[in-house]
């Protein structure tokens, strides 16, 4: 039956042939996002574990954050050169290659004995992904037909969505099973059997030479290594000096003019820029960005305070801590579906508007309800909600952002689209990080939570703790709101205004 599968998608490996002749390009998207899901999964399965790599590792909070930050940071600066990358050697070349090096990295990571060389196992575990994410967007852009192109977005999209959410189920079950290790030890057989499908169902596509732009890669890179070091480290270092000279408000100050000279290097280069600003003079891409960069913010900042609250204040499991978020995953799943067939025919102002509705209000929601005595049912009801609203922003984010673009601009805009995704997880990270300092600071606590023991705070501290959590909940509610004002200024689809489809 595969061997069936596999010869039918033949013909998509010819150059000549238009996104509308393909013949079932499904089984090609089916396994890339296995590989797609797996990437995602590693963006948030550290949340859950955070507490135990804080005791099994003698780290603090911080150094624990930046295991996700310094992954996402990795993720999110190459990703714009390696969307160019597959368009110059082919994108299922540059797809496997980025597998092969997150698979090795995945076990590197589990085999690690200190803080520190997680880190920088979980950077080169990053780069991988960089490599894979931008293929898997191109790849459906050029597959598809622009009419069926909707659904494709919506599974690419769905996969997102609820990746992000089971990250944290999978982590508890592991962690609380058979050890942190596991959340990366599992990557390894899922990345071999994603590797053998890819291999076989992924076509290989028609390339085109690209001139690198290295100056706008260095820029890009140092910039956000700049801004999201300042914040991130801003609060242990009180806001001032760092060493020297170096304070933490010049380096923040430093990295937005590094990113404004990126800018404005994008805008005066005439050879081939690494992120053509023409692609931003379509509305919907535009939008499009701004929308996930606050929906990657949101849920990758939640998932911290509320792991945090559900083992150190309630005292549950990595495993049963994850469960409280089973709501909000089963209603993302069944809900993908029916959110995917009504991208290609509804305006995605509806559907986009009411998903962030839904996500701010669950949050929100949710930050009251954070308390040391709080039934549990009250901590699942916001989670259903939020469900809801993932399931409506992911999907028909993902096809607006992609539908009005010209074939030949696939990579780039997989690659833009991919690296604003990546920034709102990173700037979630780092933000959710100083606010979290800054909260428990202000509920009058000075300990590290590596102090509470077996994962259990005291009992006196329970109140305070809770509130410092539920506070920092209130900024990834805030920021959907902004996620919220880009969806309402979204324009119908070129196919559902009657206008021709871009093809070159």
């Amino acid at each position: 039956m595969l061997h069936s599968i596999v010869t039918s998608a033949q013909p998509l490996s010819r150059a000549t042939t238009p996104p509308a002749a393909q013949k079932d390009p499904w089984p090609a998207l089916i396994a890339l996002c296995i590989g797609f899901f797996m990437i995602l999964v590693d963006s948030t399965i550290v949340s859950v574990a955070t507490p135990a790599i804080i005791e099994n590792l003698h780290a603090g909070v911080n150094s624990v954050l930046w295991v996700t930050s310094a992954y996402l940071l990795a993720y999110a600066v190459p990703v714009l050169i390696t969307g160019r990358l597959g368009d110059r050697i082919g994108p299922r070349k540059v797809y496997l290659a980025g597998l092969l090096v997150f698979t090795l990295s995945s076990l590197w990571c589990g085999l690690t004995g200190s803080i520190g060389m997680l880190i920088l196992a979980r950077v080169v575990q990053g780069l991988g992904a960089a490599m894979m994410t931008p293929q898997t967007m191109a790849i459906i852009t050029r597959i598809f037909p622009s009419e069926r192109r909707g659904q494709a977005m919506a599974m690419w999209g769905a996969t997102a969505g609820v990746a992000t959410l089971v990250g944290p189920i999978l982590g508890g079950v592991l962690v609380d099973g058979l050890g942190w290790e596991w959340i990366f030890f599992i990557n390894v057989p899922v990345g071999v059997v994603a590797f053998a499908m890819a291999l076989r169902m992924v076509p290989h596509l028609e390339t085109h030479r690209h001139r690198f732009d290295w100056l706008g890669v260095a820029l890009s890179g140092v910039g956000m290594f700049l801004l999201v070091f300042g914040i991130q480290e801003g609060h242990q270092y009180h806001w001032s000096t760092i060493t020297g000279v170096v304070t933490v408000w010049r380096l923040i100050v430093l990295g937005l003019l590094v990113l404004a000279g990126f800018v404005l290097w994008q805008a005066r280069n005439r050879q081939e820029p690494l992120v053509p600003l023409v692609l931003f003079r379509e509305r919907n891409f535009s939008l499009a960005n701004v929308a996930i960069t606050a929906m990657c913010f949101a849920i990758t900042a939640m998932a911290f305070p509320f792991m945090l609250y559900a083992q150190l204040v309630r005292g549950l499991s990595p495993m049963e801590a994850a469960l409280l978020l089973v709501p909000m995953a089963v209603m993302s799943i069944v809900l993908a579906p029916i959110v995917g067939k009504l991208t290609d025919s509804l305006h995605p102002r509806l559907l986009t508007t009411f998903g962030f509705v839904c996500a701010a209000v669950s949050l929100a929601w949710l930050a009251r309800v954070m308390t040391a005595d709080s039934p549990t049912w009250q901590i699942l009801l916001p989670m259903v909600l939020l469900g809801v609203g993932n399931a409506f922003v992911w999907s028909p984010t993902s096809a607006t952002a992609t539908r009005s673009l010209p074939m030949h601009r696939a990579g780039a805009g997989a690659g833009v689209y991919n690296a604003t995704r990546q920034v709102g997880a990173v700037l979630g990270s780092a933000a959710i990080a100083v606010l979290m300092d800054s909260r428990i600071a202000a509920h009058g606590l000075r300990f590290e939570p590596a102090e509470a023991g077996a994962g259990h705070l005291p009992g006196m501290v329970l109140a305070p703790f809770s509130g410092a959590m539920s506070d920092a909940m209130l900024l990834p509610a805030g920021i959907l709101v902004v996620g919220l004002l880009a969806a309402l200024f979204f324009v119908p689809p070129p196919h559902q205004r009657g206008a021709a489809q871009p093809i070159d």
